[in-house]
């Protein structure tokens, strides 16, 4: 499952996984953030509060969520990764180069400075 949360009117999304990702989660994610992207044009940031992230199910959910990111990754200008696990913390910087969204990792205890990173792009 994963829980989604908008703030600052519809233009940041958090995010926090709860358990092991399935293919119906990027699903359901994708009809809730699908119309605002359609009504605002972008995302302007995306916090991920990877504190519970269990990794995939299975095969099918691990190709869903790639795809997920492939098809929505244009559409978000910042992505905040907040996480203790040492393999999250480096993944951001293995990502940028495959996305376009600036993407920034922060420590479990930062979630507040994430959160303001996201809120204020300037």
């Amino acid at each position: 499952m994963i829980e989604h949360k908008w703030l600052q009117g519809h233009t940041v999304l958090q995010i926090r996984p709860r358990g092991k990702f399935t293919a119906e989660d990027f699903h359901q994610l994708a009809e809730k953030i699908d119309p605002i992207i359609r009504e605002q044009g972008r995302i302007e940031g995306l916090l991920i509060d990877a504190q519970d992230f269990a990794g995939w199910e299975n095969f099918v959910a691990m190709i869903s969520h790639f795809r997920f990111v492939q098809d929505h990754e244009k559409h978000i200008q910042r992505i905040a990764v907040v996480s203790d696990n040492p393999v999250l913390k480096f993944m951001p910087h293995l990502v940028c180069h495959f996305i376009s969204a600036e993407v920034r990792p922060f420590p479990q205890d930062e979630y507040s400075e994430a959160l303001a990173w996201l809120e204020n792009p300037g």
